[in-house]
């Protein structure tokens, strides 16, 4: 296969006519092109579509293309191989200006095309793979499986998250000890670096950048990850495809919607609290020498402080904000007492019900506390359960429950609970 770069291909139009104005010159050129080369196909790539998707002549030699593919199925004419749209948001944009004003339709324009079906992520064995090929080439012997394992739960495979992840292990976390093989603890300090809120990358640049661009979206997205709604994917639901299309979502086990990987979802979680906590005219708290103790952080305190935060301040709020904003405002204020020592992260979870698990790290510490919304006690015992099992993961014997009651009559109260083994905290607001 021959690929013939746009500046190259300029070049050759700008040595058979100065300005390209007429486009029966550039079919007559292309097909010349084509037969200079009959056994070397060649394949247009075209970058920046959507920088070029208001410019008339770039959406007619996009039409002439076309016309070219179809008359070269008949026999009647020359053209590329393939071409290549690249930088296009959706080829549907481009439906409008192929057609006059009066015929404009929701049709694309270039309705030639096939599904591409490759998955691009890769799996734990694919980069178990790429793990030996390095620790061959750096002659160590690293838990390859272990580490494999992890780098996927955080990436779900995402090709530059991989890579990226890898790359701080490599460049910023090996060179500062004398043992130069790779452990799982590597990941996890690579993973917080990656979605350390001073640290950003085009890829999550464009990411924030499209949420911003669709108030919709970021709606729903904001749903599924600060209150764990759950929304069918359904690839034909054009919220669901933009979200796709972005590489925000994919299709959870359920059938569900889920925020693609790990990384992705930590770092839309910080940006969104971090708005949110802009958008407070006034904060939220004022830190108190009894939210922490010589281990770390004193959990109880917080959450009972919190509850008495919430009584003093929402107590009158439908229950329509306070499920929407509830959990917020608990996140936000716990962000300055972790005050940049701390560090907390929001872990996916799959079960049916409307809850949040936060993993909070604190002086090399860890806590798990689970926010959800009061169902009645059935509900209660199931996540209580989830709960124990959760912290089972994390070989932890103590957890936390901040139950947000939406009822009229609801109680602020505290009980200690245990559960099979767990000491479990639970707190109502």
């Amino acid at each position: 296969m021959n690929y013939l770069k746009l500046p190259e291909l300029v070049q050759l139009i700008e040595q058979q006519i100065p300005v390209v104005t007429n486009l029966n010159v550039l079919s007559r050129l292309i097909t010349k092109l084509n037969q200079t080369m009959p056994t070397k196909p060649m394949v247009l790539l075209i970058d920046e579509v959507d920088k070029s998707s208001n410019n008339q002549l770039f959406l007619d030699f996009l039409a002439m293309l076309r016309n070219k593919y179809l008359q070269r199925n008949d026999g009647k004419d020359d053209t590329f191989q393939s071409v290549v749209l690249a930088g296009v948001h959706d080829v549907k944009s481009l439906k409008a200006k192929i057609r006059p004003d009066a015929e404009q339709k929701y049709n694309s324009p270039w309705n030639i095309a096939i599904d591409f079906r490759v998955d691009l992520s890769f799996s734990a064995t694919e980069i178990a793979t790429m793990l030996q090929d390095y620790s061959h080439d750096k002659r160590i012997q690293p838990d390859i499986a272990a580490i494999a394992d992890k780098l996927y739960y955080y990436t779900a495979g995402y090709p530059y998250l991989v890579s990226k992840l890898c790359k701080f292990i490599d460049e910023d976390i090996i060179p500062l000890r004398t043992d130069p093989t790779w452990t799982v603890d590597d990941v996890e300090a690579a993973f917080k670096l990656i979605v350390d809120e001073s640290y950003t990358t085009t890829l999550f640049d464009s990411l924030t950048k499209n949420l911003e661009n669709n108030r919709e979206l970021y709606e729903m997205v904001f749903d599924i990850i600060m209150n764990g709604k759950k929304y069918p994917f359904n690839a034909k639901a054009p919220l669901v495809n933009l979200g796709y299309l972005y590489g925000i979502f994919s299709p959870a086990p359920d059938g569900s919607c889920q925020i693609h990987n790990r990384i992705f979802e930590q770092c839309i979680y910080a940006y969104m609290m971090t708005n949110y906590l802009i958008k407070e005219s006034e904060p939220l708290l004022s830190l108190q020498p009894g939210f922490y103790n010589s281990d770390g952080l004193n959990l109880p305190v917080i959450l009972q402080k919190f509850q008495a935060f919430m009584k003093e301040n929402y107590a009158q709020q439908d229950a329509k904000f306070l499920e929407r904003e509830g959990r917020l405002l608990f996140l936000s204020f716990l962000r300055p007492i972790l005050n940049g020592k701390g560090f907390d992260f929001k872990e996916p979870n799959v079960g049916d019900e409307r809850r949040m698990d936060i993993v909070i790290t604190y002086r090399n510490k860890r806590y798990v506390l689970e926010l959800k919304i009061w169902y009645g006690e059935e509900a209660h015992q199931a996540g209580l359960q989830q709960l124990s099992n959760y912290l089972d993961l994390y070989g932890l014997s103590e957890g936390y429950l901040l139950i947000f009651d939406f009822n009229k009559h609801k109680q602020y109260k505290e009980e200690p609970i245990a559960v099979h083994g767990k000491q479990i905290l639970a707190v109502w607001v």
